[in-house]
């Protein structure tokens, strides 16, 4: 079984690529992050075509989340118990937050994946990096909940971390010094849930320095090669055993109308 996950930067701007890439890997699960559209705006026929089922939850132009699977698509719930939201009460006026499209979960192939797209938390003086912090707190929590629950359940947290949780996984740390992803509390909150139970089912196939899931589109920094790691996989216990192999698509970020971030691909064992 192929499980990757892709912030995709748009689905309808780059919905030909993935096809594509799904064809090209033959991947069995394929987890998007930052769609940007709504619902009935997402390109479903054509995966459809393909064999993949599709659940996608997106309000607006902003975030959006799905899961492509053709091993069986099932119990498919939007948002994990616990997430909170964003807007009114995060902007401080008093208002109740409202619930953003950052996380979707279903059983495929009897893997309970999710495709998460954590809060960027924009500047560390910002109440949205006060937002990321609770949004990976609550993850957590429900995560290991779920362990609890099931020590031997197979879940894939799959998707766009906001996170460098490593020196080695930015090109530059002085750059990044002051700045959200590498901050010691949010790279405390992604340690969190690896000591929750969930492995980094990628790095020990992907060792570092110099291995990056994303380049900004400006100031020529793919070709410099000064990216940043913050797409991860990690697998519960169970999970994690049968992991043979994981590669990061690199050559996905060339090219023109290619999204900011490349694919990550893990390989299952039966």
């Amino acid at each position: 079984m192929r499980i990757a996950t892709w912030n995709v930067n748009s689905i309808r701007s780059r919905a030909d690529r993935v096809a594509a890439f799904l064809q090209r890997h033959d991947v069995d699960v394929l987890a998007l992050q930052e769609t940007k559209c709504r619902d009935d705006q997402f390109p479903e026929m054509m995966f459809s075509a393909l064999g993949y089922e599709v659940a996608h939850v997106g309000y607006s132009q902003w975030n959006g989340v799905a899961l492509l699977s053709r091993v069986g698509l099932e119990d498919v719930t939007v948002g994990f118990p616990g997430q909170p939201g964003w807007g009114a009460a995060g902007a401080g006026d008093g208002g109740d937050p409202d619930a953003e499209a950052r996380a979707i979960g279903a059983t495929c192939g009897g893997v309970r994946v999710w495709s998460l797209y954590v809060p960027n938390g924009r500047t560390l003086s910002d109440p949205h990096y006060t937002y990321k912090l609770e949004w990976l707190e609550a993850l957590r929590t429900t995560a290991a909940d779920w362990l609890t629950e099931d020590p031997s359940a197979q879940v894939a947290l799959v998707g766009d971390w906001n996170i460098a949780p490593e020196n080695d996984d930015v090109w530059d740390m002085t750059v990044f010094s002051h700045s959200t992803h590498v901050s010691p509390p949010e790279r405390a909150a992604f340690r969190a849930i690896v000591e929750s139970g969930f492995a980094d089912v990628v790095r020990p196939y992907t060792p570092g320095p110099g291995v990056y899931t994303y380049w900004d589109y400006t100031k020529l920094r793919f070709p410099r090669r000064e990216g940043m790691r913050i797409d991860f996989v990690l697998g519960s216990p169970a999970l994690a055993g049968r992991v043979t192999g994981a590669v990061i698509d690199r050559e996905e970020r060339k090219g023109k109308g290619a999204s900011d971030h490349a694919p990550v691909i893990v390989d299952l064992a039966d």
